[in-house]
């Protein structure tokens, strides 16, 4: 049996459709971020690095238990185990490890930061909010530059378009609007619609922006919590 500790957020949405997408079975562990439970000792033996998604399977590549952390790990992870949403053929695996890394080290992170600087930041930074915008421009203009030429962002659908779709929902909040890359939007209401994805649409929608902050769970989230030794 697999075990997902998750929260509702990009990161954790695309295990979620991922293991929706295969049918394995599996069990939903929620970790509140703002109480701080991901620097509960039993969180970071499977999660080091204690962000979420993490991910604990009994039936391991050599038929022992395995823990994974970083969401992109356990899409590859998930992707040999089952053998779906990866392909076998070279030209066509390395199409989705590209769009895969592209989406961990630029996608994600930078629209993450447009994430901070323009809704949670105490006070408005204009220079870190004008650029991270403005990153978050120029990344889905890539997107939809690609989508303008293939279906899905690696030719058929995969690990790389579940990376990428849940950071898309949060578009408002990184300054942008779908309607401007009109080719995004087809594949997110396309991808939307999937019957492993319909149901999640609004059970999974990031509600981090309605918190109501405070000191503790400022310090779980952005402050001195993050950085104590452990």
């Amino acid at each position: 049996m697999i075990d997902l500790y998750t929260s509702a957020t990009p990161n954790g949405q695309k295990i979620h459709i991922m293991l929706e997408e295969t049918g394995l079975a599996y069990n939903e562990h929620w970790v509140d971020l703002e109480k701080g439970e991901q620097f509960d000792p039993k969180f970071l033996a499977i999660s080091p690095n204690n962000k979420i998604p993490a991910l604990a399977d009994d039936d391991g590549p050599d038929g022992e238990p395995i823990a994974v952390f970083e969401s992109g790990a356990i899409l590859l992870y998930l992707a040999e185990k089952t053998g779906r949403f990866l392909p076998e053929e070279p030209r066509a695996r390395l199409q989705v490890m590209q769009w895969l890394m592209w989406q961990m080290a630029s996608f994600g992170p930078m629209l993450g930061q447009a994430h901070h600087f323009r809704a949670y930041a105490p006070e408005k930074i204009d220079y870190a909010y004008d650029r991270y915008t403005n990153e978050a421009r120029r990344l889905y203009q890539i997107l939809d530059r690609r989508l303008g030429e293939a279906e899905y962002v690696a030719g058929d659908y995969s690990i790389a378009d579940m990376a990428i779709f849940p950071w898309c929902r949060l578009h408002g909040r990184q300054g942008q609007r779908l309607e401007d890359h009109p080719n995004v939007l087809r594949w997110f209401e396309t991808i939307a619609a999937r019957p492993a994805v319909a149901p999640d649409m609004e059970r999974l929608t990031d509600t981090a922006d309605q918190w109501e902050w405070n000191e503790e769970n400022w310090s779980n989230m952005f402050g001195a919590a993050q950085y104590e030794k452990r």
